[in-house]
């Protein structure tokens, strides 16, 4: 087996039968097998991926214990010289899963691969981004990095003045099309479960990175991210902020030490102690003078969430 593609979903019936019919029409000549772990999904996608997909590896989880967990519990199941993490929202198109595994196979020191990403037909998504660092932190804290954001210094972590439409080393591929080898993983690990969502593609290509394998992008192979991932969650937004917050910090934590974990938890605090100030005299201003303040609302709320969770540890 070449390929193993593990598709983790929850409640993403509709997107996951588009996802998983794109890899039949266009994965392209390799051998490869589908793995997907439902996640203690409640909107019938278990039985679709049974009635419409019977040659689909189907693992059903009773609880959803998070993207990191069900991924491991893929690769646990996989018999592939290489593991492809899909999102379920994602389209394939022209042999990408053939062309990355090529591309790999010709870079055996490429632990992951990349491809480029559209939200459209004329719109390439960015992903890739570097490490977490405290400068970087900074930078995004303090606007520096959305201001300048085409800067090579100030625009560092998301780097958007390069158009991924070029091969890379890059710190961080984005985790919706990630394709790995398993003699990385036999070496490394499997994805660090504490991740809930979000950051645990780069706590493993940082660990990839530590070990000595490259974290490669490479835009000969293509899909499409349905809506910017848009639908790829019925979790709410402020909880989804938390999550993200709560992810970071674990990430400082585990690989920069407490010191430096401790720093970054007061940036962040700082941060958006100050956003909830702001949005909230917005909020207060757009009601005096009859505007919609609906927006405002809810900047101030997710502000105030996270403050208090980065200040006190409260997440609710």
């Amino acid at each position: 087996m070449n390929v193993s593609v593990i598709i983790v979903n929850f409640n993403t019936k509709h997107d996951l039968q588009r996802c998983i019919e794109s890899i039949y029409r266009e994965a392209g000549n390799t051998d490869y097998e589908i793995i997907v772990v439902d996640n203690a999904s409640s909107d019938g996608s278990a039985e679709m991926v049974r009635s419409r997909f019977p040659k689909v590896t189907l693992i059903v989880e009773h609880i959803n214990r998070g993207y990191a967990a069900g991924i491991n519990k893929g690769i646990e199941a996989a018999k592939g010289r290489y593991v492809l993490a899909l999102n379920s929202d994602v389209v394939i198109h022209d042999a990408a899963v053939e062309k990355a595994a090529r591309y790999a196979d010709e870079h055996p020191k490429a632990a992951v691969v990349g491809c480029q990403v559209r939200e459209s037909s004329d719109n390439v998504q960015m992903t890739c981004f570097r490490f977490p660092s405290l400068l970087n932190l900074f930078l995004n804290c303090s606007g520096l990095a959305q201001a300048f954001k085409y800067n090579h210094f100030f625009g560092r972590e998301a780097m958007l003045w390069w158009r991924r439409d070029s091969e890379r080393e890059v710190d961080v591929v984005s985790g919706m099309f990630m394709l790995v080898r398993s003699e990385a993983i036999r070496q490394v690990g499997l994805l660090d479960e504490d991740y809930f969502l979000y950051f645990e593609e780069t706590d493993w290509c940082y660990r990839f990175s530590r070990d000595g394998w490259k974290i490669v992008f490479w835009p000969g192979a293509g899909i499409t991210h349905v809506d910017g991932g848009g639908h790829s969650t019925c979790q709410s937004a402020l909880k989804m902020f938390i999550r993200f917050t709560k992810s970071l910090l674990l990430f400082f934590k585990k690989h920069k030490g407490p010191i430096q974990c401790f720093i970054a938890r007061f940036t962040l605090a700082v941060s958006f102690g100050v956003r909830w100030g702001i949005w909230t005299i917005t909020k207060f201003m757009r009601n005096i003078t009859g505007k919609d303040s609906g927006y405002a609302e809810g900047k101030s709320q997710q502000s105030w969430a996270a403050f208090k969770f980065c200040a006190f540890g409260v997440e609710h």
